[in-house]
Order: structure tokens, then sequence, then C-alpha cells
């Protein structure tokens, strides 16, 4: 098996920029935030470094994921449903049933991200997209909050 590291590339991070992402969500499934990111990214005078995204809250989730055929997201959902359906034995009910399999697939997904920016431009793959993933069955209002370390454009 052969491998092959790049040139290192560094930078003097001088630049530190944070803002609010609000996403309102229709409901359960995946909501693409990738452009948002970017015009963050393209407005903070970013360069290279590092964008950071982190959702505020337990029964949704952030996850880089394709972008391309919009049947993944439908069978990623359907799997998340069979990993923690609504009908499981759940202590935790007092907020409805979708609640709980909500935080455990909220806690399966994760809740925040790390992308390099290269010269202004997110360094995700052809087929990669942002998404916030909503597990809950009712629209909620989600705040994500973006921050980009790095150096100036």
């Amino acid at each position: 098996m052969a491998s092959r590291l790049s040139a290192i590339e560094s930078v003097t991070a001088d630049l530190v920029s944070t803002a609010e992402l609000v996403v309102e969500t229709p409901g359960e499934g995946f909501t693409e935030i990738t452009r948002d990111v970017v015009r963050f990214v393209e407005q903070s005078g970013g360069r290279d470094g590092a964008l950071f995204a982190y959702l505020r809250h337990t029964s949704a989730s952030l996850t880089i994921q394709e972008n391309a055929d919009p049947d993944v997201q439908t069978d990623l959902t359907a799997a998340l449903r069979t990993l923690a359906p609504e009908d499981a034995p759940w202590v935790h009910t007092v907020e409805g049933p979708d609640d709980m399999p909500a935080h455990v697939k909220g806690m399966l997904t994760g809740v925040s991200l790390h992308i390099p920016v290269r010269g202004g431009v997110l360094a995700l793959g052809t087929w990669q997209g942002l998404y916030l993933v909503e597990h809950r069955a009712r629209p909620h209002r989600r705040e994500v909050i973006l921050q980009f370390v790095g150096s100036r454009t």
C-alpha cells in the first residue's frame, strides 16, 4: 500500500470570524446549508484555515454527505429510523415519541464539523455538501454557530 503526503503549507492565523446561522427546518430530514457556509467564509474574508460549525441542539445534527442524489438522504433518514425507532421501549417520553429517538440519532451523527478552507474555498469533495439533519417530526428553528480561523484574503 502506497501513500504520499503533499507539501506542507503553513499560514499565520490572523482572522477569527464568528456568526450564527438560523435554519428553519421543515421537520425530519436533511436541510443543505453549504451555500450559507460558503457565503459566511466569503463574507468573513477568510483565505486559508478552518471552518468550524457547531449546532446548539441535541435532537438534530450536522453532517457532510453526498449532495448529488437525494435518494442518499432518503435512505439515510430510513437507516436512522431503523437504528432509533419511535416504538422502542424508551424511558424519556415526556416530549413526545420522536424526542428520545432524535437524541440517539443526534448522538450518532454529531453536532459539530471541521472543514479545511484553502484559497477561500471549502475543501469539500466533489459530491459533498453540509447538512443540518432534523431528527424531530415537526419543524424547528435551529442555530448553528459558524467560525472561521485562519488567514485573510
